[in-house]
């Protein structure tokens, strides 16, 4: 992979109706298409498939929902032709890993999904977030269906939640890709400002381009899943020329580039203890901020690695896919037998309540062993 020059760089695209117009087209398909493959496919894979096997609910919900996901790498990559340019160390399809991310805007969570498109890992990515999140309508079913851990960011009251979560991704049949955001909360220059204060004061490193990095929730997903994982991908995101909001990745006009580093880290690497792992955390991110501050003035990160362009043929018969099985199950919803709606409506009802509850529905053969 040649390092970008500057020289054909393109960099914040106009606002103009068409892209307008496209950008509303494109929202309400992965709206349309997000809805009915939640209803339908989604219904079956968590709740009916997963009371008799959870590592086959895992699988299916996975096949199923990594065609969904796929939509938004090639609204990215193919429709508004934003360049993602990987470096870094190698990363193997389908480990079980860790992740930690620098957290600069909203969306960064959403270009993970590229780098795990060419993993074929996609339908087996997992992200702690914030609660409130899982409150967005349609969004916020497909995040408890595919596991999201929610959060309160009060260590206090989430420390409980979360274990119990991890408790559940221990299988080793499983492909695993846990996304942390060790900062918290996105990067702006208040809470950086904010964040040196305090650094200062209390004689900690000061970040230039990163927050202080909270452990707590670290150190939970290395003691409870260790034993069950290959590696940790330190990840750090870098953006030309602007950072994006969500509506700029829906409408096209930012970013013009996206650069996603990845350093990857054996488990035999960090260290056991909570205060090591904290210390060994604060590195990292010393790191991280030394990499960003060399990305801002040279414009790219080191270039160890690379990774192929998406398909466009590939992209294009997922897309019709996705489309095929959302107009048949449209039909189905709307022109056929009205057992149909009342499917949908007992459907929507329960997705309402386990995501509002976070729960998921046990194996009835783990009942039956423990009444044994």
């Amino acid at each position: 992979m040649e390092v970008p020059s500057a020289k054909h760089e393109t960099r914040h695209r106009r606002l103009t109706p068409l892209r307008v117009l496209r950008g509303v087209i494109c929202l309400l398909v992965l709206l349309l298409t997000a809805f009915m493959m939640i209803v339908y496919c989604g219904f079956f894979s968590t709740v009916v498939l997963r009371l008799f096997s959870v590592h086959y609910s895992r699988k299916v919900t996975a096949f199923f929902f990594s065609s969904w996901l796929a939509l938004w790498p090639f609204l990215f990559e193919k429709i508004n032709k934003t360049k993602v340019i990987f470096s870094g160390d190698d990363v193997p399809a389908r480990e079980r890993v860790l992740l930690i991310c620098n957290h600069r805007t909203e969306v960064d969570w959403m270009y993970l999904w590229d780098l795990a498109l060419r993993k074929d890992s996609l339908g087996y990515v997992k992200y702690i977030l914030k609660s409130s999140l899982m409150k967005l309508p349609v969004f916020g079913w497909s995040f408890q269906i595919l596991e999201f851990i929610p959060v309160e960011r009060k260590w206090e009251v989430d420390e409980a939640k979360m274990r119990q979560m991890l408790s559940k991704f221990k299988d080793p049949r499983d492909p695993l890709w846990l996304v942390l955001f060790p900062e918290g909360t996105d990067f702006t220059e208040q809470k950086c400002l904010r964040n040196k204060k305090y650094a200062a004061e209390n004689g900690l490193p000061i970040l230039k381009n990163l927050l202080l990095p909270k452990s707590k929730g670290f150190n939970a997903c290395l003691e409870d899943l260790r034993s069950t994982l290959d590696a940790v991908y330190d990840v750090t995101i870098g953006y030309k020329h602007r950072c994006p909001s969500f509506l700029d990745n829906v409408f096209g006009v930012d970013p013009s580039e996206v650069h996603i580093h990845i350093r990857r880290v054996t488990l035999d690497d960090i260290p056991l203890s909570e205060r090591e792992v904290t210390s060994w955390l604060m590195d990292t991110f010393q790191r991280k901020d030394q990499l960003l501050s060399n990305f801002n003035s040279e414009g790219y990160f080191p270039l160890y690695g690379a990774e192929l362009n998406l398909s466009t043929v590939k992209c294009l018969i997922n897309v019709m896919l996705v489309l095929v099985l959302t107009g048949a199950f449209t039909f189905l919803t709307f022109f056929s037998s009205i057992w149909f709606k009342i499917f949908v409506s007992l459907s929507c009802s329960y997705l309402v309540s386990a995501t509002y509850l976070n729960i998921r529905p046990e194996p009835i053969f783990n009942f039956v062993k423990t009444s044994l």
